[in-house]
């Protein structure tokens, strides 16, 4: 699970890469079937330069509105995965950086008492949709949208979010669902799988 409302539960050995990851669970096919599969829906062309990312400094979605700043979140001592301040992004440090080989993850909040946050309208992203991420160097690297999906936060498809890929993909997640009214917090994640696509910056 994850602190707080916060998008994403933590796999049990935080390292995104597949060595590392824990199997797939099952997943109610009504509400967690992806919008496309992840591992084929993309044709999008990688980026050419190989040189190690430098951390996120901002998420840009165009198509949503999203333009936030992008803060590095871990996990807390209960192995929970951190979440950001209300009207930031969180990057989750125990994988990749993002532009770097494998899933790296932003995961940011729905809403909160405050009202909508930066991933509100994130389940309206459709395939092809654009995703930009700054970092602190100043370099930018944009992903296309392949693929969505609503998951229980019990089920979480681990398996899909930190997969065995090289490519530098991106997974973007936040809260969905219903809300738990003994606890205040949604049931469900949406997740969207984004590949990466070419970048003259």
């Amino acid at each position: 699970m994850l602190a707080g409302c916060g998008p994403a539960a933590a796999p049990d050995a935080a390292p995104a890469q597949a060595s590392g990851a824990a199997p797939a669970p099952s997943i109610p096919a009504t509400r967690s079937r992806p919008s496309a599969d992840p591992a084929q829906a993309s044709s999008a062309t990688a980026y050419e330069d190989d040189s190690p990312a430098r951390p996120p400094e901002r998420v840009l979605i165009p198509s949503i509105r999203v333009d936030a700043s992008v803060v590095a979140v871990g996990l807390t001592p209960s192995g929970q995965m951190e979440v950001p301040d209300f009207g930031l992004a969180g990057w989750y440090t125990e994988g990749p950086v993002p532009g770097d080989p494998g899933p790296g993850v932003v995961i940011a909040h729905v809403s909160s008492r405050r009202g909508p946050d930066v991933f509100a309208r994130l389940a309206e992203l459709r395939p092809g949709d654009l995703v930009t991420v700054r970092a602190t160097d100043g370099v930018e690297r944009s992903w296309a949208v392949v693929a969505t999906e609503q998951a229980d936060k019990d089920d979480l498809p681990t398996g899909r979010i930190w997969n065995g890929t090289t490519q530098a993909v991106l997974r973007l997640i936040t809260c969905a669902g219903s809300i738990d009214p003994d606890t205040g917090h949604y049931e469900d994640n949406w997740i969207v799988y984004a590949d990466p696509v070419a970048t003259d910056v």
